[in-house]
């Protein structure tokens, strides 16, 4: 973000630099006007009894330029900046600083979108790294990430706590591939070296990520959240059963495997594995929900093949009998 609060301060105006507008009885700037100040600012916009009021337009001789609400010369409404460094703020000010909801794009190309308190990122908020598309998406304090979140990746996910910008305590990855990794992030302190003065108190370094179990998948949550919704466990009971016929159709293929069969198929008989494969099998828990609509619609199918085929047989039945009738 841009530290450019020196240049977010517009100057007082009063009687100060040449005036182009509208005047109230008494003299004072009020209504439609055109100011440009001593310091080489211009404003184009509105006025109450000299102060900057209402809907306006400031541009900054650096560059910088806001458009957007005033009240007494402050910032103060809906409005947009545009700093001179490329950055852009769009939102909520109060009292001349970035604060209830808004979007702050960055020279870089990133992005947050969220709740401002004071200047500063504060509440939920979405934060998005352009460079690699990854985005964090929860809690801020004081412009720092903190509390629970969600860090989300291309084929990969973090759920947990973050505190000054890093993750700690429990959390769990959650992978594409139809998995969960749960485990914890544990901040250590940094080692001093033999003969290091021990007056300064100690660093902490990155946190460190300590796996403890990998299962399918799962809605946990953090300690304190709330239990999922009905819909939310259904939702993981059709997960945990599409992964159970997943292993019945591996227990099925090496049942298949220890006895001699001649199988029928399409796929060429070279270079053809009888096991399958773990793309197979990853492709199998990614898409649950269409292997069991496969499935329904195989079954429906062969139902249907079968109805057809008993018609067909009775059909044959009724003809053989009206031609022993005929004779």
């Amino acid at each position: 973000m841009s530290d450019l609060s020196s240049e977010e301060t517009e100057e007082a105006e009063a009687d100060l630099g040449e005036y182009d507008g509208e005047r109230n009885s008494e003299g004072e700037r009020h209504g439609r006007g055109k100011a440009r100040l001593p310091n080489g600012d211009t404003y184009d916009g509105e006025y109450e009894h000299g102060f900057r009021s209402g809907q306006g337009t400031y541009r900054f001789r650096n560059g910088a330029c806001y458009t957007g609400e005033y009240l007494q010369n402050k910032k103060h409404g809906q409005g947009i900046f545009f700093y001179p460094d490329g950055s852009k703020y769009e939102g909520d000010w109060v009292n001349d600083q970035r604060h209830g909801y808004g979007e702050y794009t960055y020279a870089n190309g990133d992005t947050y979108t969220g709740e401002w308190f004071n200047n500063n990122r504060h509440g939920q908020g979405t934060y998005v790294y352009k460079d690699t598309g990854s985005k964090y998406v929860g809690g801020w304090v004081n412009g720092n990430q903190e509390g629970e979140a969600e860090l989300i990746h291309l084929n990969h996910r973090f759920k947990g706590k973050f505190l000054n910008g890093n993750p700690i305590g429990r959390g769990k990855y959650i992978f594409d591939i139809g998995c969960e990794q749960h485990g914890e992030y544990i901040q250590s302190e940094q080692d001093k070296g033999e003969g290091e003065e021990e007056e300064e108190p100690s660093l902490l370094v990155a946190s460190k990520w300590k796996a403890s179990e990998i299962t399918k998948l799962t809605l946990w949550t953090p300690h304190g959240e709330n239990l999922p919704s009905p819909r939310e466990a259904s939702l993981v009971g059709a997960a945990a059963a599409a992964a159970a016929a997943v292993e019945e159709r591996a227990a099925a293929v090496t049942e298949e495997e220890k006895m001699p069969s001649i199988a029928v198929t399409d796929e060429p008989a070279e270079g053809r594995d009888d096991e399958p494969s773990l793309h197979e099998v990853s492709s199998e828990v990614l898409s649950p929900a269409r292997d069991a609509g496969e499935e329904d619609e195989g079954s429906r199918g062969e139902e249907e093949s079968k109805d057809q085929e008993d018609q067909g047989t009775a059909s044959l039945e009724d003809k053989e009998d009206e031609s022993k009738e005929a004779e």
